[in-house]
């Protein structure tokens, strides 16, 4: 396929696939398995349709009084797997751009969708569902029932197949939960084993991707300057909001020992940070503490994760995808710098290139500031803002950049269902994941016309440590540059007060 026709293909299957699950969740209370759950509303029906699509897995709503077991099983688990496939198929697509030469042919997306899925994604989730009902998550049909505790009240108890979702949400980097506490319930993640075994699941295949584009290119240590590149900001990640959540300001604080409110406590510190880092650098929307209610700083680094546009290590092949840009911009400024040729992987960056990749980098942070600042200024939507000053901005903008780079992480303290988030974050999750697959499978058609040219004395070294340097360097300046202002009224201005 020609990368027009590959990008349509996509374009169809997706927009097939939200009708699909809307059409499930607006009919789940006349088929069968809907464990007395009646049609979800329109508004709700869209956002959650759209959202399981663009493998964001936002949630307005609570999964065991909302989505009936065939809903969640048929509509949104299938979603969870093949939005995962489409990423890939883009990254892959991606990497053929810069193999291939005076071609204008980048695979089949069919071809790639079905092996990714049989061959990866599938085989992995039944090895990895075996292991998460080991360990505890149940999986079963058992319908709504009544518990009566020690205290004398009721309380419903809700079953359902939570083991074979839970492993191919964090897989394949969706993250939403089949229980409104997501990966804090006890079925969905029930002890340390099964928490750090989650966090191996998130982040095994974006890494992993690393080695195949090696592997693809002909060129191992390629791939490894890379996965350095994602490594060393992952580590960063996690280690700044470990710290930030170790910081005992406060008489609460350090009462507790910690910022403990709001976390699991059979998790910790260490193991809600470490899950809350590597959700947020990739696109998976997992939780298994409140965000909201982390430090301001800790917070702060987890948006600022979302907003380099989670590439480190990122989504399921999109976060591929996404670096691979950073690096052609990265090649680019170098070669400015230094009088040299822009190439990558034997290809010459050129205008056509640049304006793919600039356009690339352009649409998150356009789309996440534009409806956050009409969610700001706005009457209507004001009314859902439960926090003022600072921490209320931070949760207006932390909503629409996880929706605007498929992740699905809320940091809570935000009412979020209501039509003009339903509607609105439902566009930004559209906008956020099709228009950028638009521009890179641009510049993939662009570079697989070229004909490759080998390497020369005027050729930047983009295996080095030094480029890999200067990756971090590019993608830390454009996210200062870009969202310093909302950060600085933001968490910033919260953590200084």
């Amino acid at each position: 396929m020609r990368w027009s026709v590959y990008l349509r293909s996509m374009l169809a299957f997706s927009a097939l696939s939200v009708l699909f699950v809307y059409f499930f969740e607006r009919m789940q209370g006349h088929l069968f398995l809907s464990n007395g759950m009646s049609g979800v509303t329109p508004d709700v029906a869209w956002n959650t349709a759209v959202s399981f699509t663009t493998n964001t897995n936002w949630q307005n709503y609570s999964g065991e009084t909302t989505m009936s077991y065939l809903t969640q099983m048929s509509g949104l688990a299938v979603q969870n797997f093949v939005s995962a496939a489409v990423g890939m198929a883009i990254a892959i697509a991606m990497i053929r751009g810069f193999v291939r030469s005076r071609t204008d042919r980048l695979g089949n997306f069919w071809v790639d969708l079905t092996r990714i899925t049989l061959r990866v994604l599938l085989p992995l989730s039944v090895i990895g569902a075996i292991i998460m009902a080991a360990g505890g998550s149940i999986d079963n049909f058992t319908a709504t029932h009544i518990i009566h505790t020690l205290t004398g009240s009721r309380q419903n108890m809700v079953g359902g197949p939570v083991a074979s979702q839970e492993i191919i949400k964090n897989m394949g980097n969706n993250g939403g939960g089949f229980y409104n506490a997501n990966s804090a319930h006890p079925f969905e993640n029930p002890n340390p084993f099964t928490n750090w075994f989650t966090i191996f699941t998130i982040l095994v295949i974006p890494f992993s991707l690393c080695r195949m584009f090696g592997k693809m290119v002909g060129q191992h240590r390629q791939g490894y300057a890379i996965l350095a590149v994602m490594s060393v900001i992952w580590v960063a990640s996690a280690s700044l909001v470990s710290f930030f959540e170790n910081q005992h300001a406060g008489v609460a604080l350090r009462s507790a020992g910690a910022a403990m409110e709001g976390k699991n406590v059979a998790f910790g510190i260490p193991g809600s940070s470490l899950f809350a880092a590597s959700t947020t650098v990739t696109s998976t929307g997992a939780v298994n503490s409140f965000h909201d209610s982390y430090t301001p700083f800790g917070g702060g680094v987890l948006l600022f994760n979302m907003m380099m546009g989670e590439v480190t290590p990122g989504g399921v092949g999109a976060g591929l995808y996404g670096i691979l840009i950073l690096a052609v911009i990265t090649v680019f400024v170098g070669g400015l710098m230094v009088g040299r040729t822009p190439e990558y992987i034997g290809k010459k960056i050129r205008p056509a290139e640049m304006k793919y990749a600039a356009l690339y980098m352009l649409t998150m942070p356009a789309i996440v500031l534009v409806f956050a600042g009409l969610s700001l200024a706005f009457k209507v939507p004001r009314v859902s803002i439960l926090n003022g000053g600072p921490h209320g901005l931070t949760e207006v903008v932390y909503a629409y950049t996880s929706m605007t780079n498929n992740n699905g992480s809320a940091f809570a303290g935000l009412t979020t269902n209501t039509t003009w988030y339903n509607v609105t974050g439902g566009i930004a999750m559209l906008l956020g994941r099709f228009i950028p697959e638009i521009f890179a499978l641009g510049l993939a058609g662009s570079l697989a016309r070229q004909q490759s040219v080998p390497e020369s004395a005027g050729t930047m070294p983009t295996h080095k440590p030094l480029f890999a340097g200067m990756v971090v360097g590019v993608i830390l300046i454009i996210v200062g540059l870009t969202f310093f202002p909302a950060l600085a009224l933001g968490p910033f201005a919260e953590g200084l007060h």
